[in-house]
């Protein structure tokens, strides 16, 4: 039976390339008793009904998945903001990396739209992430700056893009792949966000063995299913400090070592107020769980 990768993943079909061949596919209805879906990413075995379509037999082992959106064997989060237009989100950005944090997947910084911020800003608050560790590109689709080390990086593996709505992320899809014409949002003028262009999820072959998934999904995400008392391992520069109890929340409790570090500068005071926030967020949901 030929096995071959899910790429695109709409209204119930499933397609799968195999061998440079696209096969139009559904899932057999054994998954479903299972309760396991098909996601894009997977390696499949298909059975063949034609030149053009089939259907998915068995879902290969996983070596991770993103819960929202669903994608599976992610080699690389990209995680993309703007210098500027719209301004970069740093509780979004702190939300991302708490995610792939949790699901174990690397998490780059892509900052894009270098050109348009004038004073520079995006260089001091990307040392804020470069301190702790996460490797940071800086891109202008528009001049294709810092394009071509972007795709290096990405070669051999399927990379997940992730960003808020007008942030450019199509474009730095397109000035990957010339030719690609993905649909690029303009930015709407009265909220000064972008307008939604993705609206499926799909692998996009950017160079052989090289796929880009440009998902929806990723921009008002919950990460409810993260328990609060995991939350601080998400956030690595806390993982350094050992707290009086191994139940920290990092809150009011005596003997907090990381709001030492905080009030000493030794964290930054906007990742600290990010995990509360998201903290609250948590708790909250887990209110309504009992």
């Amino acid at each position: 039976m030929p096995e071959g990768k899910i790429i695109k993943a709409t209204a119930g079909f499933y397609y799968v390339l195999v061998d440079g061949k696209i096969y139009e596919c559904r899932a057999r209805g054994l998954f479903k008793l299972k309760d396991k879906t098909p996601l894009v990413g997977d390696n499949v075995i298909i059975k063949a009904i034609d030149e053009r379509d089939g259907y998915i037999l068995e879902i290969l082992d996983r070596k991770n998945r993103i819960m929202r959106p669903p994608v599976a064997n992610v080699d690389v989060v990209v995680l993309v903001a703007s210098a500027k237009a719209p301004e970069p989100s740093f509780l979004y950005i702190d939300r991302i990396l708490a995610m792939c944090e949790y699901g174990g997947i690397d998490c780059i910084i892509c900052v894009n739209k270098i050109d348009i911020d004038y004073e520079g800003e995006y260089k001091e608050w990307s040392e804020i992430y470069l301190d702790i560790g996460y490797p940071v590109f800086y891109t202008s689709a528009k001049l294709n700056i810092g394009v071509y080390e972007l795709s290096e990086y990405l070669t051999n593996k399927i990379s997940v893009f992730a960003g808020n709505s007008g942030v450019g992320k199509s474009s730095l899809l397109n000035a990957m792949r010339p030719g690609l014409k993905l649909n690029v949002g303009d930015i709407s003028s009265k909220s000064k966000k972008g307008t939604h262009t993705t609206r499926h999820i799909e692998l996009i072959k950017i160079y052989e063995n090289s796929y880009v998934a440009d998902t929806p999904g990723f921009n008002e995400l919950s990460i409810d299913f993260i328990n609060r008392y995991d939350l601080s391992s998400c956030f690595r520069e806390f993982n350094s400090y050992e707290c009086r109890f191994s139940n920290c929340l990092h809150q009011n409790e005596p003997g907090c070592s990381v709001k030492e570090a905080v009030n000493e500068g030794k964290i930054h005071i906007s990742r600290y107020l990010n995990y509360l926030k998201l903290l609250g967020e948590i708790v909250k949901s887990e209110g309504e769980l009992y």
